[in-house]
C-alpha cells in the first residue's frame, strides 16, 4: 500500500472515531465530557452551548486562514551571535526547563496573544497618531498551521510586529522582553495602564522554548508602523542567528518551526488541537488551527457574576472538574487588592470519594494568568484540606516566565494562597449563616476536611476561622448541633473555658464520670462522637480567647474541696480511713498508677482515671502501643486514680482490706481496669475478662 493511500485511510479512521464518540455522547448525559488527558484540563466538551461560544463558522463562512507562505528573503543577511546568557538559556531550555515539550505551543501562543494585546492598546491610546499605523482596523487573530509531510508547525499573529532593532533586542538577548519594556515606557509616561495589564511580556524566555522541538526556527515579522519593511529572523539555536529583509511579509509575526524527526507529533492537527484546549482554550483572541477556530470556550470567570447563568456554571463545573454532578455552592468573585484575582470556585454536590479523602489527591483548582493556563492542578494554590474545591483562578500578577514551573515555591503563590483561603473561609461562613440547611448538609459530607485544616494549618488565625465552621452536638439539647461562636454566646456567667467530651454516642457521654461535676454546675459541654474530634479541639487550643478543655483535664484539676480536711464529709469514709486506704490501693496497683487521691467531683461512680493529655493518650493507645509491654505503657501514660469516698463500693473496699485482703485486691484491680476502659485507654477490653472472672469466682465462693 502506498504511503499516500495509508495516510488517507488513517485520516478516515480518525474521522470515524470522532463521529462515533460524538454519537455515543449524544445518547448519554447531555453534559458529557470526554477526557483527553488524565489529570489535566483537557476534556473535550461536546455540548458547549452554555459558554456563549463563537466558532469560525459564526464569524465567517467555513475555512479562514491568513497563512500564505509567500514570504521571500531578499538582499544580504546580517549574522549575529546570541548574548552569552541567551546561549546558556537555550541549552537549559532544550534540555531540562520544561517537563513537557508541548508547552512550547503555550509559550508561542502567549507571545502571539501579547502582540495582539499590545497592538490593541497602542491603537486605543494613539488618538491622532493612529494614522502612523498600517491596517489599524485589521482583525486581531492567531493562526496555526500544520504540515505533517514537511514537519513544519507555523504560528502567526496579526499583532504589533517588530522592527529590525526589536528583533535583535527581543530574540537575541535574554531578559529583554519587548512587552516588559513596553510596560516600563507606559509607567514612565504616566499613562493609565489598565488596558495594558493584559500584556504578559513573553518576547524573551518563552520564545526559546521552540528549540526544544526544532532543528531550525524562522521568524517573519513586519512592524505595524507605516512604511516598515518585513524581516526574516532564523536560527538553529546553536549560538547564532541571521536577519535579512523579506518581501510579502504580513503585518504581525509569523514563526515557522522546522521540527526534529522525533518531534513530528507537533505537526499533527489533532495533537495541536489537544494542546490548545489544554493550555490556551481561554485566550481572548480567536485561535484558528488549519482554518478552523480551535478555542471555543469563553472564560466565564472573567464575566460579571450576575451575567453567568446556573446552566453555564453547571457546564463549566463539569468541564473543569471532569465530573457529572452539579456544584453545591459557587464562589465567583474578583478583587484587585492585595492581588489581582478573578476566581470561580465550586464546591461539589456529591459526597467525596475515597481518592478525594486521601491527602495524596490533587487540589482541583487550575491557575491561569490572563486566560493562559499555568498549571491545571496547582499544588500550593489552596491548602490540601481544600482539595475538594474545583475551579479556576486567574491572576494578572502571576508572570509567564522562566519560573512558571517553580511557582509552588514562590512568595507570590503563598500570598495568593492566603488570600484565596481566607476568601473561601469567609464564603463558607456566609453560607452557614444565610443558608444553614444546605450548609449542614455540606458539613456532614465535608466536615472532615475542615477538621483536617485545623490539624494541619500553621496559622493560628486561619485555625480560628476554620473553627467557626465546625458543628457539635452539646449536652444542652439532643440532635441539635451548634457552632463554637453559638456555644460561647450561651455560656453561663463565670464559665471561662469551653469544655468538650469524647464519647462514641450521647448515652455514654451523658453517663461519663468525667461529666458529672460539670453537669451539676450546669455547664454546657461539647460532645465529640468522632474519634478525631478531640484531637482537632486539642490542636485548636483556644477560641475567641477561651481555652478548650477536655472534661478529663477538668477532672484532673485540683479542687479545694478535694484537699485534706479534718471535717468529715457526710456519707463518706472518715479521714483516718481514707489515709489507710489510699496507700494500700497504691501499693496493690504498683507499676500501674502514679498516684491515688480522693475527689469530690464524683457521685454515681466509684472512681476515675486521669492522665495529663487524655486525647493524645487515647490516640497513642490506638495507633502506637500494639507491641508495647503493659509496664511500659503505664510508665508512659502515668495514670492517676481518683476515688469517690462516698461510694458504697469504695467503703466496702476499705472494709475488705482487713476482713478479706485477697478479695479486696481483686476488687481494687477491677475498679482500676473499669476506670481505664471508661477512659478509653484500653486497647482491647476483652483482656479484662480473666480478672473479672477471678473476682466473680471469689465473690461466689463466699455464698
Amino acid at each position: 500500500m502506498s504511503a499516500s493511500r495509508l495516510f488517507h485511510l488513517q485520516k478516515l479512521a480518525k474521522s470515524a472515531l470522532t463521529n462515533r464518540r460524538a454519537i455515543s455522547a449524544a445518547f448519554t448525559l447531555p453534559s458529557r465530557l470526554l477526557q483527553a488527558e488524565s489529570g489535566s484540563l483537557a476534556p473535550v466538551l461536546r455540548s458547549s452551548r452554555c459558554f456563549s461560544t463563537e466558532t469560525a463558522q459564526d464569524k465567517t463562512t467555513g475555512y479562514h486562514s491568513i497563512i500564505r507562505d509567500s514570504e521571500k528573503a531578499v538582499g544580504t543577511s546580517d549574522k549575529h551571535e546570541f548574548q552569552a546568557e541567551t546561549r546558556m538559556l537555550l541549552d537549559i531550555v532544550a534540555r531540562s526547563l520544561y517537563s513537557d515539550k508541548e508547552v512550547f505551543i503555550r509559550e508561542l501562543i502567549s507571545n502571539a496573544s501579547d502582540a495582539l494585546e499590545k497592538f490593541r492598546y497602542t491603537i486605543h491610546t494613539a488618538g491622532e497618531g493612529e494614522k502612523n499605523f498600517a491596517e489599524a482596523d485589521r482583525s486581531l487573530e492567531i493562526h496555526i498551521g500544520t504540515n505533517k509531510q514537511d514537519r513544519v508547525l507555523t504560528i502567526q499573529d496579526t499583532g504589533i510586529g517588530m522592527t529590525k532593532e526589536e528583533l535583535i533586542a527581543n530574540l537575541g538577548t535574554i531578559a529583554r522582553s519587548g512587552s516588559k519594556h513596553f510596560m516600563e515606557q507606559i509607567k514612565e509616561k504616566g499613562v493609565s495602564a489598565d488596558n495594558a495589564q493584559n500584556i504578559i511580556g513573553q518576547f524573551g524566555v518563552g520564545f526559546y522554548s521552540a528549540f526544544m522541538v526544532a532543528d531550525r526556527v524562522e521568524v517573519f515579522t513586519r512592524s505595524s508602523k507605516v512604511g516598515s519593511p518585513g524581516y526574516k529572523w532564523s536560527s538553529d539555536g546553536s549560538g547564532n542567528f541571521e536577519i535579512q529583509e523579506a518581501e510579502n511579509v504580513q503585518i504581525g509575526t509569523k514563526i515557522a518551526i522546522h521540527l526534529k524527526a522525533d518531534c513530528r507529533e507537533f505537526a499533527d492537527e489533532d495533537r495541536i488541537r489537544e494542546v490548545i484546549r489544554k493550555y490556551s482554550n481561554f485566550v481572548g483572541s480567536p485561535i484558528f488551527l488549519n482554518g478552523k477556530q480551535a478555542n471555543q470556550i469563553q472564560p466565564i470567570w472573567l464575566m460579571d457574576p450576575k451575567d453567568v447563568t446556573q446552566d453555564q456554571h453547571n457546564e463549566f463545573y463539569r468541564f473543569v472538574g471532569n465530573t457529572f454532578d452539579t456544584p453545591r455552592f459557587t464562589l465567583h468573585y474578583k478583587t484587585d487588592v492585595p492581588l489581582s484575582i478573578r476566581a470561580l470556585l465550586y464546591f461539589p454536590e456529591g459526597k467525596p470519594g475515597l481518592f478525594e479523602m486521601s491527602r495524596d489527591a490533587d487540589v482541583g483548582v487550575a491557575l491561569y494568568t490572563r486566560k493562559v493556563l499555568i498549571q491545571s492542578k496547582t499544588e500550593n494554590l489552596l491548602p490540601k484540606w481544600l482539595r475538594f474545591v474545583k475551579g479556576v483562578v486567574d491572576s494578572e500578577d502571576i508572570p509567564l516566565n522562566l519560573s512558571r514551573e517553580l511557582l509552588q515555591n514562590s512568595a507570590l503563590i503563598r500570598k495568593l494562597r492566603t488570600v484565596l483561603t481566607n476568601r473561601v473561609l469567609r464564603f463558607l461562613h456566609d453560607r452557614s449563616v444565610k443558608d444553614p440547611e444546605n450548609y449542614d448538609k455540606f458539613y456532614k459530607d465535608y466536615g472532615l476536611f475542615l477538621k483536617e485544616g485545623i490539624v494541619t494549618s500553621q496559622e493560628t488565625q486561619e485555625k480560628e476561622e476554620i473553627a467557626k465552621l465546625l458543628r457539635f452536638e452539646t449536652s444542652k439539647e439532643e440532635g441539635k448541633k451548634v457552632s463554637l461562636p453559638e456555644y460561647c454566646n450561651s455560656q453561663l456567667e463565670g464559665q471561662k473555658d469551653i469544655y468538650y467530651l469524647a464519647a462514641p454516642n450521647r448515652t455514654l457521654a451523658e453517663s461519663s464520670p468525667y461529666y458529672e461535676s460539670l453537669k451539676k454546675k450546669g455547664f454546657e459541654v461539647l460532645f465529640c462522637y468522632e474519634a478525631y474530634d478531640e484531637l482537632v479541639l486539642m490542636q485548636l487550643g483556644q477560641f475567641l480567647g477561651k481555652n478548650l478543655v477536655s472534661v478529663e483535664k477538668e477532672m484532673r484539676r485540683s479542687d479545694k474541696s478535694d484537699e485534706s480536711s479534718d471535717q468529715p464529709i457526710e456519707g463518706s469514709l472518715l479521714k483516718t480511713q481514707i489515709d489507710e486506704l489510699l496507700p494500700w490501693i497504691k501499693q496493690k496497683l504498683t507499676g500501674m498508677v502514679t498516684s491515688v487521691k480522693t475527689t469530690t467531683k464524683l457521685d454515681a461512680h466509684p472512681c476515675v482515671v486521669t492522665v495529663e493529655e487524655m486525647a493524645a493518650a487515647r490516640h497513642f493507645i490506638k495507633t502506637q502501643s500494639h507491641n508495647m509491654s503493659e509496664e511500659h505503657r503505664y510508665a508512659l501514660l502515668q495514670p492517676q486514680l481518683e476515688i469517690n469516698p462516698k461510694h458504697p463500693i469504695i467503703k466496702k473496699l476499705h472494709k475488705l482490706t482487713t476482713t478479706d485482703p485477697e478479695l479486696a485486691e481483686l476488687l481494687a484491680r477491677q475498679l482500676f481496669s473499669n476506670a481505664m476502659v471508661g477512659a478509653g485507654l484500653v486497647e482491647d477490653p476483652r483482656m479484662l475478662l480473666t480478672s473479672m472472672n477471678d473476682l466473680l469466682e471469689k465473690v461466689l465462693d463466699k455464698h
